[in-house]
């Protein structure tokens, strides 16, 4: 678990490069410049770790393209102390990301292995999460209602779940669609009217749901 000068330079040199696509939020940039991304990585990508790229995690997985992860932390628009839940933790890194700008964090995982793999690695970097394996498109009802939610894999649809575990006021980002997904965000104006606001086309792999393998 080795982070070098090198690392660091080459996260200084990514956070340079995402500023110039448009990132403005210093607490975000701040975030992804104190991650060291290449330890989310299998070792056959780690000197690719720091270029703005999506990369495989296993399970058809995919650790997202840093832009993305500032452009989606950017729209949450977060406060330190912000209760978050995050729809598919993935690699973690996200998640991370999150944490380091202040959030309480809860994410749910629908992969097995990949939340079991996740749990473990997680606390050896220092970041400690509220980790769950579960359907994400249910959320976290127990929890709920969450400040903030954050959905890192392509939905068909905005689950209906997630928007009633939403705070009025609160903040619900997901990319809706297919094969390409808008980035939607929907803010709770009240317990049944919401905002609703695109910004843009990206990729993501699918939103499983609770009919998905359990193995995988």
């Amino acid at each position: 678990m080795v982070d070098t000068y090198k690392h660091k330079g080459l996260r200084k040199q990514l956070v340079a490069l995402i500023r110039n696509k448009g990132i403005t939020d210093e607490n975000v940039l701040a975030a992804i410049e104190k991650i060291p991304r290449h330890l989310f990585l299998d070792s056959s990508f780690t000197e690719f770790a720091y270029q703005d790229k999506p990369f495989p995690i296993g399970n058809g997985q995919t650790i997202s393209q840093p832009y993305t992860v500032a452009f989606q932390s950017e729209l949450l628009m977060i406060n330190k102390g912000d209760k978050i839940l995050e729809v598919g933790t993935g690699s973690g890194y996200q998640a991370c990301v999150l944490v380091e700008m202040g959030a309480k964090v809860f994410t749910i995982e629908r992969h097995r292995t990949l939340y079991l793999k996740t749990k473990e690695f997680l606390p050896t970097i220092g970041y400690r999460p509220r980790m769950f394996y579960g359907d994400g498109y249910a959320g976290l009802p127990v929890y709920a209602p969450f400040d903030k939610i954050i959905v890192t894999a392509g939905a068909p649809y905005i689950p209906e779940a997630l928007k009633l575990q939403l705070k009025i006021g609160g903040i619900l980002i997901v990319p809706v669609g297919e094969d390409v997904q808008t980035m939607t965000s929907l803010v709770r104006k009240s317990e049944t009217e919401f905002e609703q606001l695109e910004h843009g086309s990206f990729r993501f792999v699918p939103l499983l749901n609770d009919r998905a393998d359990e193995s995988k």
